[in-house]
């Protein structure tokens, strides 16, 4: 599959993780596009952040990328036939203070992307909401809790562990207001 600026992240992301795990080179795919990935692109990402699941292979998937066009940009990865940016992320796997156990694998193609699960991604989206106070993210958590199966118990219990418990009623409103229709507060 050649990387064409009109792929689709998802389509993108499977084309990346299948080609570094061809050169030994382990990843899970995290943050904005997991989001984009879950709710068919009703949240937009143009940025994919791989986590390696071993950090000395950074260098390897650096050079590894350059066969399929990537070159490096600072801290990023680009592609001029793209708009789509890669960025690796160093282990470990975590999201919040919490090590992910449940990696979901997508096939498309005969080609495999490793990405967190639809609980795991709301939990991710959940942690940049509750320690920086993002609200785009507290909207991605809930547009993924709304077009994919989560469990919301355990999301509860992670989110009282991060010390969060006051702000997971947030969560609850937020996905009140989506399934609702109403627009979102300003200012």
């Amino acid at each position: 599959m050649n990387i064409d600026k009109n792929m689709s992240i998802r389509d993108l992301a499977v084309v990346v993780a299948d080609h570094l795990a061809r050169h030994g080179i382990d990843t899970v795919l995290s943050g904005g596009a997991c989001v984009a990935i879950y709710t068919r692109n009703e949240w937009v990402s143009y940025d994919l952040d791989f986590v390696l699941m071993d950090a000395s292979q950074k260098k390897k998937a650096g050079k590894t990328l350059e066969a399929i066009g990537f070159r490096p940009d600072g801290r990023h990865f680009r592609n001029p036939d793209t708009p789509y940016i890669l960025e690796f992320l160093s282990p470990p796997l975590s999201v919040g203070e919490e090590p992910v156990k449940d990696v979901h694998t997508l096939t498309i193609r005969n080609r495999r992307l490793r990405l967190l699960s639809p609980t795991d991604c709301v939990k991710d989206r959940l942690a940049a909401y509750y320690h920086w106070n993002d609200k785009p993210s507290l909207e991605q958590a809930a547009r993924v809790g709304l077009s994919q199966k989560i469990r919301l118990g355990e999301i509860k219990t992670w989110s009282i562990r991060e010390g969060m418990k006051d702000k997971f009623p947030d969560f609850l409103g937020e996905l009140k207001r989506l399934r609702s229709g109403k627009p979102a507060e300003t200012g």
